[in-house]
C-alpha cells in the first residue's frame, strides 16, 4: 500500500497537462463487457487513457505505478442516483432533491443544487465512483422533476460534466398520486405537456404559457421541447409491465423521444418487447420482493433476463438510497454473478456485471464515448482496487479522476483516526465512577 502511494505521488507530481502515467501489473478491467486481463497495462496522457489491456506498450519516459497483485479498473459511473442533492435526508434545508412549491416542474435545473463538498460525494469517491446520473424527484401536483444532470466526484468545485442533460418523469404508482390519483390522469398529463412543448416549438413568441389553453408556464415548455425533439433523453419511472410497455407506446405520437426506463421491477415479463423497442433500461438490481402492488413479479434476475432477451441494460439505484450509498453498486454487481450459482435464477458474467456499473450507463446517457471504459481516448478515470472489485473484502486504494488523483479522506476516516488511539489527559473523564 505506501510502495503504491509513493508511487502514484511521484506519478501526479508533473503537471497534469504534461504528464503520462503507465499502471502495470494489475489484472485490468476495461469495463466494455470483456473479461478481467491478468498482467495487462493501463496507459494515460493528458487526462485521457492512451491504451488498456494486455500487451500495451509503456511510453519511454511515463511514471510507472506498479498495480502488481491489485486490480484496475474504470471508474464506476452511478447509473440513476441524487448524489449532492441531499446532506440529510430529514432536514429540509438539506434536500434539494424535488421543487416542493415552486410554480416550476420541468423547468427545474438541478445543477445549480449539487454540492460538491456533500459529504455524500466524497464517501462514494472513496467506493470507487467517479460519474453519476443526477436525477430531480417530483413533488406533489407535477409528474415531472426537472432537469437532471451528469456529474462527477472529483474535490474541487465543478462538479456538473454535462447540465440539464436528461428530462424526469413519474408514472406508475407515483405518477398516478402526483397528477391527480390515477394512471389515466398522469398520462393525460404528461401528453398534454409534450404537445404544449411542440406548440411552443413552432412558435416560441407566440406561446402564453398558463393560459386557459396553455397548461405549461413557459420555463417548463422551453424544457420540454428538448425532449419532443429528441435533444436529451426522457427518463421515466415504471415498474409495472403495463406501465413499461405505456410508456414505449408514447413513441407511437412523440416519435424523437428518446426514452430511458427507469426501475422496471417486471421488465422481465415483457423482456422481449423491451428490446424489440430498443428503448434501454437502468433498473435496480436488488429489487426482489412484491413491495407494491406494481412489483409483485419482482425478482433479482430480472436484470439476467433482460440482458438475455437482448436489452441494452444499467444498473440504477431509484428508492435505494439514491442519494447515499452508490457505492453498493458494486456489490449488486457481484451479487449477479452469483446468481449463476443458483438453480432457476439468471444472472451475467464477470465483465458484464461490471459494464453494468460502469460504460452501460454512460453508453445509455450518451456519454459512452468519453467514460465509462478504459478505451482510448475515454477520460482518464481510473480506480485501484486491492483485490477483485466486486468482491465485499476489497477496497479502493486510489482513484484518478481525469487523470488526477483524489483524496481518500472522508469524516468517517477522520473520525476513525482521531479516536483510534485515545490517550490520558488532565481534564476528568466524564463518567469516572
Amino acid at each position: 500500500m505506501k510502495k503504491l502511494l509513493a508511487l502514484l505521488a511521484l506519478a501526479c507530481a508533473a503537471p497534469v497537462t504534461a504528464q503520462t502515467v503507465a499502471i502495470t501489473g494489475g489484472t485490468v478491467v476495461i469495463g466494455d463487457g470483456s473479461d478481467p486481463i491478468p498482467g495487462g497495462a493501463v496507459v494515460l496522457r493528458n487526462g485521457r487513457v492512451v491504451s488498456a489491456g494486455a500487451g500495451t506498450a509503456v511510453p519511454s519516459g511515463a511514471q510507472i505505478v506498479d498495480a502488481t497483485g491489485r486490480w484496475v479498473t474504470p471508474g464506476i459511473v452511478g447509473g440513476f442516483t441524487r448524489l449532492g442533492l441531499v446532506e440529510v435526508g430529514a432536514v429540509d434545508s438539506t434536500n434539494d432533491m424535488a421543487g416542493g412549491d415552486s410554480p416550476f416542474s420541468a423547468g427545474l435545473d438541478i445543477s445549480p443544487a449539487v454540492n460538491p463538498r456533500s459529504a455524500t460525494i466524497t464517501t462514494n469517491r472513496t467506493g470507487g465512483v467517479t460519474r453519476a446520473v443526477v436525477s430531480p424527484a417530483t413533488s406533489e401536483g407535477s409528474i415531472f422533476g426537472g432537469q437532471g444532470a451528469i456529474i462527477d466526484l472529483g474535490s474541487d468545485m465543478d462538479a456538473v460534466m454535462r447540465p440539464r442533460a436528461f428530462q424526469f418523469v413519474e408514472l406508475g404508482e407515483r405518477g398516478a398520486a402526483r397528477a391527480g390519483g390515477s394512471r389515466a390522469a398522469s398520462h393525460a398529463m404528461l401528453r398534454n405537456a409534450l404537445q404544449q412543448a411542440q406548440i411552443y416549438a413552432r412558435s416560441p413568441g407566440a406561446y402564453g404559457g398558463r393560459s386557459s389553453d396553455d397548461l405549461l408556464n413557459r420555463l417548463d415548455a422551453q424544457a420540454l421541447v428538448q425532449v419532443v425533439t429528441g435533444r436529451v433523453p426522457l427518463l421515466v419511472h415504471v415498474e409495472q409491465a403495463r406501465d413499461i410497455l405505456e410508456a414505449i407506446r408514447l413513441r407511437e405520437d412523440f416519435p424523437r423521444l428518446r426514452l430511458v426506463l427507469v426501475g422496471v421491477s417486471e421488465g422481465w415479463t415483457i423482456a422481449d418487447q423491451i428490446a424489440a423497442s430498443g428503448v434501454p433500461v437502468i433498473a435496480s438490481a436488488l429489487n426482489d420482493l412484491p413491495a407494491q402492488f406494481e412489483s409483485v413479479a419482482a425478482t433479482q434476475s430480472n436484470i439476467g433476463r433482460m440482458r438475455a432477451a437482448g436489452v441494452t441494460v444499467a444498473i440504477g439505484m431509484i428508492d435505494d438510497w439514491d442519494s447515499h450509498s452508490i457505492r453498493y453498486s458494486t456489490q449488486y454487481a457481484g451479487n449477479l454473478v452469483a446468481l449463476n450459482r443458483i438453480p432457476g435464477a439468471t444472472g451475467v458474467s464477470w465483465g458484464e456485471a461490471f459494464a453494468l456499473i460502469s460504460s452501460r450507463p454512460a453508453e445509455i446517457m450518451g456519454l459512452g464515448n468519453e467514460i465509462g471504459s478504459l478505451r482510448s481516448g475515454r477520460r482518464a478515470d481510473v480506480v485501484i482496487w486491492d483485490g477483485d472489485p466486486l468482491e465485499l473484502s476489497s477496497n479502493v486504494e486510489m482513484v484518478m479522476i481525469d487523470g488526477v488523483e483524489q483524496p481518500l479522506t472522508t469524516r468517517q476516516t477522520r473520525l476513525r483516526d482521531r479516536y483510534l488511539q485515545i490517550t490520558e489527559n488532565p481534564l476528568p473523564e466524564a463518567y469516572d465512577w
